[in-house]
């Protein structure tokens, strides 16, 4: 019997296990145990800690059913030491007769206080004592697994005694780096999680178990994601050296000077440009760092070597705002820059479509850009803005559309203005090479963070009409659009009618993600030559818009929003060199513990990075991923954030494997992510 073979078990059972994604011999083996349930050990009931699983035994000294807010029967027993309560909701009138005072039992369960300090136990399991020896009780150390409905832990228990006897468990570490590393042999942890002892189970002989599992997942995925990396890097690409036509120039009219980081990055990504294989690079920078002007260089390089380059970002407003910037940037020169957005009437996206196939030179868009009929005549880059927020397959529609002779592929940068935590750049992102623009451009003002009850709004508005009357603009940003029972957030339009009211004659604006195109448009070129002082907005400004006069910044309900969004949110501020604040407005009634998380990490830190760190611990990376995760294997055992040092030794430990152990790291790979599909974009 082989690990990576099917389960051999009933017809019956097969579909049952099947449901908890068990199908292979190894898939079981790695079906930890919740839990152990120990009926070994006898605990005095004064010893026994709240939150402990114990078991217990004493006399039976009363009964009863009681009536409060809703029927329970409270057994109390006494060993001496302590008294215990054991209570029931469920039960059936027998029961009342059946704890009879005077009788010894045993009971199992987790021990609880109640308001008042007693020790109590809910639903627990009873024995009957029947005499002082208490001979014939069950003394067991039973692990108790994940079922699923129909399959009980005895059919689970039976079917790993079954595996662990007849299956041959090899493990593929080479013994020297299981010494070097001091692990459990990988026989040895799996048969430790699955037939633990009392002994080892207090000596936490478990975990050294368990530990090895996790080192074994973190290289599987390292080596699974240097492999996704060598499939990505081995596309033939278009050789592009920077000749500076354009380059030089643009440099020379910027009002600033780039930063040491900005220089830095664009060295990376133009030496990678320069390969005759295709660039899969990540540019990553906290809101406001700059991304944008190094897209720009990056794209011109492009250009300079006859390619087209493609911009493609998420939102219309956010497409919108490269569109613009762009164009304002290269208004003196004789590049063509094409606009391409769902919102283009059937006669501007023709022609926009066909200016792709012909004379256009940097093309800036939405989805659109990838759609069936958009062809491209040379595509050499494509730069893709907040790049989580698009699918796998959405980017491979756009990098199979630059194509060239079905072997020559465009360069491709993704963007994120969402910072990376360390932790998921070396795993989830190992696949890509990643640079990082970690300084801000100088006089950019602080932005102090507030965190404000909404009983407190009208002090917020008197707050921000003092600031309109001094000539400076405020963003107020509305969660929803329309009303919704369900949540009770404030409605954009409302809290639009009301400030418009309440700061007259100062002008109010209105932005959301129903609105139409050139509406959106039109409002946001208001804004942002200050012939609107407030802008009342949806979430659709979370990313993009850079008004250097905008200094304040509302945020309604911000108990409902991301980590992440609020971070974005608040980068909308402090562009300019006006002192910044961020005002968090919060519903003190509808905080719950993971909200109350939020807005600490928010007000304790300006640090994209940071943030991004909280954000991970609050959502964990499954959520925190997005439709990155599309194809990739989530991790089961290890944590990105606690076993941090020892993803770092896998890292290591890979790149031993890959250089001295290929066939180890072939199997390794097999054994952890047999059944998974990856796909390479």
């Amino acid at each position: 019997m082989k690990l990576l073979d099917k389960l051999n078990c009933s017809d019956k059972l097969t579909p049952l296990f099947s449901k908890l994604g068990i199908e292979t011999n190894w898939d079981l083996l790695l079906h930890l145990p919740l839990r152990y349930e120990d009926l070994t050990k006898l605990y005095p009931i004064v010893d026994a800690k709240a939150g402990q699983t114990v078991l217990l035994q004493g006399s039976i000294i009363g009964c009863e059913v009681v009536y409060k807010k809703r029927k329970q029967l409270i057994v109390r027993i006494d060993d001496g030491s302590s008294i215990l309560s054991l209570i029931f909701f469920h039960f059936y009138p027998s029961y009342a007769t059946q704890y009879k005072v005077g009788k010894e039992i045993r009971v199992f369960g987790e021990v609880g206080v109640d308001y008042f300090g007693n020790k109590t136990m809910f639903h627990p399991k009873i024995q009957t004592v029947k005499d002082e020896k208490a001979e014939g009780l069950a003394k067991t150390f039973t692990p108790i697994y994940p079922i699923t409905n129909k399959l009980t832990n005895g059919d689970v228990i039976k079917l790993v005694d079954t595996v662990l006897e007849h299956c041959e468990i090899e493990d593929y570490l080479p013994h020297s780096i299981i010494k070097n590393h001091e692990q459990l042999s990988l026989p040895q942890a799996l048969l430790t999680l699955h037939k633990l002892t009392p002994k080892q189970y207090e000596s936490d002989y478990h975990l050294k178990a368990l530990e090895r599992l996790k080192f074994d997942e973190l290289i599987a995925q390292q080596l699974l994601m240097h492999n996704i990396y060598l499939n990505k890097h081995k596309n033939k690409a278009s050789i592009i050296t920077p000749t500076h036509k354009y380059i030089i120039e643009l440099l020379k009219k910027l009002p600033f000077s780039l930063t040491n980081s900005q220089n830095k990055v664009i060295k990376e990504i133009l030496q990678d440009m320069a390969k005759p294989t295709q660039m899969n690079r990540l540019l990553q920078g906290d809101v406001g760092s700059g991304k944008t002007i190094v897209a720009t260089i990056c794209a011109l390089a492009a250009i300079e070597n006859g390619f087209q380059a493609v911009i493609m970002a998420p939102t219309e407003i956010l497409a919108e705002q490269h569109y613009l910037k762009t164009r304002d940037l290269l208004s003196d020169t004789d590049i063509n820059i094409v606009w391409l957005s769902g919102s283009l009437t059937a006669k501007q996206k023709a022609a926009s479509i066909e200016l792709c196939q012909t004379t256009g030179q940097i093309i800036i868009g939405t989805h659109a850009v990838f759609q069936d009929k958009v062809e491209f005549n040379n595509l050499g880059l494509i730069i893709i803005d907040e790049q989580h927020k698009f699918g796998v397959e959405q980017r491979l529609l756009l990098v199979n559309k630059g194509v060239k002779d079905g072997e020559v592929y465009p360069h491709q940068l993704m963007m994120s203005a969402t910072p990376i935590p360390r932790s998921l750049a070396l795993s989830y992102y190992a696949d890509l090479d990643v640079s990082t623009i970690n300084e801000l451009p100088p006089n950019r003002s602080p932005i102090q963070t507030l965190l404000i009850k909404n009983s407190r709004r009208k002090e917020i508005i008197n707050f921000v009409k003092e600031h309109a009357s001094l000539g400076h603009q405020i963003y107020w940003v509305c969660p929803l659009i329309e009303e919704s029972e369900k949540l009770e957030l404030e409605n954009a339009k409302k809290v639009y009618e009301e400030l418009s009211e309440m700061l007259s004659p100062i002008k109010v604006g209105l932005v959301h993600g129903k609105m139409k195109a050139k509406e959106k448009a039109e409002v946001m070129a208001d804004f942002q030559a200050n012939w609107t002082q407030v802008l009342v907005a949806t979430t659709v400004i979370e990313v993009g818009v850079d008004v250097p006069n905008a200094c304040i910044m509302v945020i309604e309900h911000s108990e409902r929003m991301g980590l992440a969004q609020l971070h974005q949110l608040r980068g909308r501020v402090g562009r300019g060199s006006i002192a910044s604040q961020c005002v968090l407005l919060y519903d003190e009634y509808a905080l719950g513990e993971i909200s109350k998380k939020r807005l600490k990490a928010i007000t304790g830190s300006t640090d994209g990075f940071e943030i991004a760190r909280q954000d991970l611990l609050i959502r964990g990376p499954g959520e925190l991923l997005g439709q990155r995760q599309s194809g990739l294997p989530s991790l089961k055992f290890a944590n990105l954030e606690e076993d941090l040092d020892m993803l770092h030794t896998a890292k290591n430990v890979a790149a031993e494997l890959i250089e001295n152990h290929h066939k180890s790291a072939d199997e390794i790979i097999k054994l952890w992510f047999h059944e998974k599909q990856y796909l390479g974009a």
